[in-house]
């Protein structure tokens, strides 16, 4: 039995979150005992994990980023009670923290990478530190997973320990995503959508990377050309940059056809009611999950060259160059012209594209696989 202790910032409501909890629910029981630090109180996921009751969670509160004495001291006493033989660094800044504890009680250290072409000039000097210094740090690691190949090759470029390094993409809860009209009409009824019109939807949060600003230029722009389309941003952000994109909204004229809704918890439904995906990030993504998901539930996605994002997609949806609201207008309406059998036919073969490639079985699996050689090349 491998004794895995999993350490997470925090366990509120995002995609990197999801995939915690899917893979650590996904683990062989039998072949493994998992642990989970914690170091944050509450978040809106935490209930999903207190659910498993062949798990143990911990919570170790971290009040800076940077860590004290007395945080490493808490943190050592509950490692050495769990004695685990392997670490993994998950996000928000653990990856140096399972590095220097991983030594203090003998275990191997895995890190977990999720981003990519990250713009370090919209984030504070704390994540330019922890960039740095990772690069420096990363040759002492026993493995680094990387849910993106762009986010290999950028770190790669920046020295980190190339190889040290595997990709293991995210996977999608293809039972929890998946296509219901029901659950897609309702939701539109909710949100006052008629049904003869085209709702494109943009889902993540409201943060630099995911270029809103781009996504309404096209809104506008498309909207001026046709009256049945409407506009959808599901997510939640810091509150004065997401009202400097409320404000560029109304100055776009896009009051009457943009819907700005916050945090949702009934995803499956909003995939379900959205006619086109659209992930208009600029950069920094790995493997933006909204597009598997959407994918899952038979949706066309609209993509830019960011991250694997036009891995993801495929042949499935339409992909154009970041920062370009013509480009996204144009892929917009290459998807508008299909017939609705062909945009059925694409949707199908998205779903399938996820199921056969990209599911939370495959992320399990092969992260499991991984996991085991570390062990075994200890040995």
């Amino acid at each position: 039995m491998i004794r895995i202790c999993f350490i997470i910032d925090k366990l509120n409501r995002g995609g990197a979150e999801r995939q915690f909890i899917e893979l650590v629910k996904g683990f062989d029981r039998r072949r493994f005992t998992v642990s989970v630090i914690v170091l944050g109180h509450g978040g809106d996921l935490r209930p999903d994990l207190e659910n498993q009751h062949d798990l143990d969670i911990y919570t170790v509160p971290r009040k800076k980023l940077l860590p004290t004495p007395a945080f490493l001291t808490r943190l050592y006493r509950v490692l050495k009670h769990i004695r685990p033989s392997l670490m993994y660094g998950f996000m928000g800044g653990t990856n140096e923290i399972c590095l220097l504890m991983g030594r203090f009680v003998g275990a191997r250290v895995i890190w977990g990478i999720r981003n990519s072409n990250m713009d370090l000039a919209h984030y504070g000097w704390t994540s330019r530190l922890l960039f740095t210094t990772g690069a420096l740090l990363s040759r002492h690691v026993d493995l680094i997973i990387v849910n993106s190949s762009a986010g290999r090759d950028h770190h790669a470029s920046h020295g980190y320990a190339s190889e040290k390094m595997v990709v293991i993409p995210n996977g999608i809860n293809t039972t929890t995503f998946f296509p219901d009209q029901k659950a897609g009409h309702a939701f539109r009824s909710t949100m006052g959508i008629g049904e003869n019109e085209i709702l494109i939807g943009h889902v993540g949060r409201i943060d630099p990377m995911k270029d809103h600003e781009t996504f309404l230029r096209a809104a506008s722009l498309i909207s001026n050309q046709r009256s049945d389309l409407r506009f959808l941003c599901v997510g939640d952000g810091e509150i004065h940059y997401r009202e400097r994109l409320r404000r560029l909204s109304r100055e776009l004229g896009l009051e009457k056809n943009l819907l700005w809704t916050g945090m949702i918890e009934d995803m499956t439904a909003v995939y379900n009611g959205i006619d086109i995906l659209t992930s208009s990030s600029s950069f920094g993504e790995g493997f933006p999950n909204v597009i598997g998901e959407a994918m899952a539930c038979g949706r066309i996605c609209v993509v830019t060259y960011v991250g694997d994002s036009s891995l993801i997609v495929g042949e499935t949806g339409e992909v154009v160059p970041p920062r370009d609201p013509h480009a996204l207008v144009d892929a917009w309406e290459k998807v508008l012209v299909l017939s609705l059998n062909d945009r059925m036919a694409r949707g199908e073969a998205a779903r399938k594209r996820i199921l056969d490639t990209f599911t939370t079985a495959h992320l399990v699996r092969n992260t499991s696989e991984h996991l085991l050689a570390v062990v075994e090349r200890g040995v």
